[in-house]
């Protein structure tokens, strides 16, 4: 190839490359002209998707089309997960998921997609704890009680939680292995069901996030016996940390966040990052938020980025040393 026809050659290709980047662009100006889809990966009445429920209608209107939400429960929220992670990178899908979307490469060996390269990051949207709840007539009033009642019968203890690697398994699984106990782990396709059996009585115990409880706990449906941050909870004040019950160290922060299969262009990303950042500074969403003992967040895509790499890492290292395995 001669160097005319080699610069001729590099020309078109350059104008090519250039007509498909503002072709991208122009499709990431005009978004979005549709309604747009979030996967929440747990049954309705789980917190996952309290939580969705509580920005939908606010983010809709922030983006100017309708906001339709798909539970899509199983596998400690592996299967929707991956349903969005093969969706068109069209902003026109988005992931509504909790902090088991970097718990569960530790747990799932082999996930249908790769928790960091098949998505990117949007936007935190809030953090809170987890719960440790009991139906009313357990005999266990306190964490005390229910690792005494453990060490008495081992193994015949049992706790719920929403699925295989999620925040609530762990912080069931951290719990007897600090107190070097046996409880058998029972999960659940979501908060909402889990939350049903243990008020039936199918399951004496549940660890779940504070909106998939609150109302029942308020209700006397339920018993409160701890959360998993170092801090109280501030809507339930009186019920104590695991610090506070004996558990050095003890902390399982939970977070919800969006995120977009790979490859969706970053215009649609700070859009939809923007707009939801515009919805958590709503005092009514912060009020509603609160009410469910969840802070509102809205950080950056680079920081939620920053959280899942490093989270990963930490999951696995805590899934290797307490011994975890898949019920």
């Amino acid at each position: 190839m001669t160097k005319l026809k080699m610069k001729k050659w590099l020309s078109g290709a350059l104008i090519c490359l250039s007509g498909v980047s503002i072709a991208g662009l122009a499709n990431a100006q005009s978004w979005p002209t549709k309604p747009i889809k979030l996967i929440v990966p747990y049954p309705p009445g789980g917190g996952t998707d309290v939580i969705a429920r509580i920005v939908q209608e606010p983010l809709a209107k922030e983006l100017g089309q309708q906001v339709i939400i798909d539970n899509r429960g199983g596998a400690g929220g592996s299967i929707g997960s991956g349903l969005a992670a093969q969706s068109p990178s069209d902003g026109y899908t988005v992931l509504f998921t909790l902090s088991s979307h970097t718990i569960n490469p530790a747990i799932y060996p082999k996930l249908p997609f790769d928790t960091e390269k098949d998505f990117s990051s949007v936007v935190t949207v809030a953090s809170l704890p987890q719960i440790l709840v009991a139906n009313p007539n357990f005999p266990a009033k306190t964490v005390k009680e229910v690792i005494e009642m453990a060490k008495a019968k081992p193994g015949s203890i049992s706790y719920a939680s929403v699925g295989n690697g999620s925040p609530g398994h762990l912080a069931g699984a951290m719990m007897a292995s600090d107190a070097g106990v046996e409880m058998t782990h029972i999960p659940y396709r979501g908060g909402g069901p889990a939350v049903t059996d243990v008020m039936a009585g199918q399951v004496p115990l549940l660890w779940v996030s504070i909106p998939a409880a609150a109302q029942f706990v308020k209700a006397g449906k339920l018993r409160a016996l701890a959360v998993s941050t170092v801090k109280r909870s501030a809507v339930f004040p009186d019920v104590p940390t695991m610090v506070e019950s004996g558990f050095k160290g003890f902390e399982v922060d939970s977070w919800y966040a969006m995120f977009v299969p790979a490859k969706t262009p970053q215009a649609i990303i700070d859009r939809i990052n923007k707009a939801t950042v515009n919805v958590l500074a709503q005092p009514d969403v912060k009020e509603k938020l609160l009410g469910q003992g969840a802070e509102a967040v809205g950080d950056t895509p680079a920081q939620l980025s920053g959280v899942v790499k490093k989270e990963i890492v930490k999951w696995k290292q805590v899934v290797k040393s307490a011994n975890i395995k898949v019920d």
